[in-house]
């Protein structure tokens, strides 16, 4: 799902694009970003879901996998800091899908990363050979995410 509008300068990383900038023009930079990625996300679930249902499934809801839940300080503290940049685009394009799936009127189950154990790591693990590559980390908990979120 194409979530950052490639034409857009700064809206794949709008935070390390925002950095350095005079504080009113980062806060453009980044809501606009926000914005054109909000249009994106909700543009690209909703299709997904009607084509899905064309073909008989049922959405059920959406799982999203969360951060640390840390709230984050305001633009100007997060623009002086490299790691806090990292983070804020972390959650911005997780709150841009939780956004658009409940646009398209999905029940959302967030899961964070941290409550996910190994031993449930390794019981999907097999599905990587039916379902194939990749089937990294991010897959398997992203896995893991969508089966509790139809639990």
């Amino acid at each position: 799902m194409v979530i950052a509008d490639a034409e857009m300068p700064g809206s794949r990383q709008p935070y390390h694009a925002a950095a350095g900038l005079p504080l009113a023009q980062a806060e453009a930079l980044v809501r606009s970003a926000v914005e054109s990625s909000r249009a994106l996300a909700v543009e690209a679930l909703s299709a997904t879901v009607q084509r899905l249902r064309s073909r008989g499934h049922e959405v059920a809801g959406c799982g999203v996998l969360l951060g640390s839940g840390k709230a984050l300080p305001g633009l100007e503290k997060v623009l002086a800091s490299h790691a806090l940049i990292h983070t804020a685009e972390g959650a911005t394009f997780r709150d841009v899908l939780v956004w658009a799936a409940k646009e398209c009127r999905l029940p959302v189950t967030g899961v964070r990363e941290k409550e996910l154990d190994a031993a449930s790591l390794q019981r999907i693990g097999p599905l990587g050979k039916l379902i194939g590559p990749p089937w990294t980390q991010d897959q398997k908990y992203a896995t893991l995410a969508a089966l509790l979120a139809l639990v």
